[in-house]
């Protein structure tokens, strides 16, 4: 069951990456743990926060947005920034 765990962690590493290297992960789409693994400074709660303002509010209109989000701050998005984007 752990390593079932580890090679599923991973697939999600390397989709987030891929994701980074297409243009920028998609907020408006992206799990939880691709959030926490691609924003500097978000661990799990944070990027748990994101997923639910999203769909407590809808999709984000734009990056910025995210600083409406408890807990993400100037710094936190703009050391991130060029990894995001908001898709179609």
């Amino acid at each position: 069951m752990k390593s079932l765990k580890i090679i599923l962690f991973g697939i999600l590493l390397g989709l987030s990456f891929a994701a980074v290297a297409q243009g920028g992960l998609d907020i408006n789409t992206a799990s939880v743990e691709m959030l926490a693994e691609t924003i500097d400074g978000v661990g799990m709660r944070k990027a748990e926060a994101i997923v639910r303002y999203r769909e407590e509010h809808g999709p984000f209109a734009s990056v910025d947005e995210l600083l409406e989000v408890s807990g993400i701050g100037p710094k936190t998005l703009e050391r991130s920034r060029d990894k995001l984007k908001v898709g179609p």
